[in-house]
């Protein structure tokens, strides 16, 4: 897939403040400091499209980019972000579910996950919640260029070995860097095959 154009459209706190168009949308969601708002860059071929920090908890809104006037990139806030007051976290809580669980445009769900560690309770945890949502994931493994083939695919394994207690069929996976921009092609030719879909599907 040939990235053409790809822009900020908006940011939102709630469903109420999504765009309100058509583009069938892709969202990125992990634990913070775990690599989305790299990956959203290297996809989009867009080296500060969304803002990359070190400290986590950065995304507190979710950020919509438009990208080749066809379908959107959705940057969510990372499920692990724990500052704030407990209202606050409340509400932050509150806006990412709802939006797995009722925004109409999402077609696909990615979970990112840092491929140096072994499973990890929260991601486990977040991953069986998103079972219950209406649009399907795909799990993508992080940081791939910061140690050996070999470990990633065994943490990989363990973490698939873990979800295979509540669903029969593995999700896809892909593993990439942002470095290198391994699994950059993959996971667009995954985003390409979901929008032939869709096409199909209302043609």
């Amino acid at each position: 897939m040939k990235i053409n154009s790809a822009n900020f459209e908006t940011s939102a706190a709630d469903l109420r403040g999504c765009p309100r168009w058509a583009l069938p949308e892709f969202a990125f969601i992990g634990r913070s400091n775990v690599g989305k708002s790299s990956l959203i860059n290297v996809l989009a071929e867009r080296r500060e499209l969304a803002k990359v920090s070190d400290t986590p908890g950065k995304t507190r809104l979710m950020n919509f980019y438009a990208v080749n006037g066809r379908w959107s990139l959705v940057d969510l806030p990372g499920y692990g972000y724990a500052r704030g007051d407990k209202q606050e976290r409340a509400a932050f809580t509150s806006m990412v579910a709802e939006f797995l669980e009722q925004r109409r445009n999402l077609v696909r769900v990615f979970v990112l996950l840092d491929s140096r560690l072994p499973p990890q309770a929260i991601d486990l945890e977040f991953v069986q919640w998103l079972e219950r949502c209406p649009a399907p994931y795909a799990l993508v493994f992080t940081k791939a260029d910061k140690h050996s083939a070999a470990k990633a695919q065994a943490n990989i394994a363990l973490f698939k070995a873990q979800i295979a207690r509540w669903r029969a069929d593995a999700p896809e996976v892909f593993v990439c860097s942002a470095r290198t921009k391994q699994g950059r092609t993959e996971i667009l030719g995954n985003i390409a095959a979901v929008l032939t879909g869709a096409n199909r599907a209302t043609a």
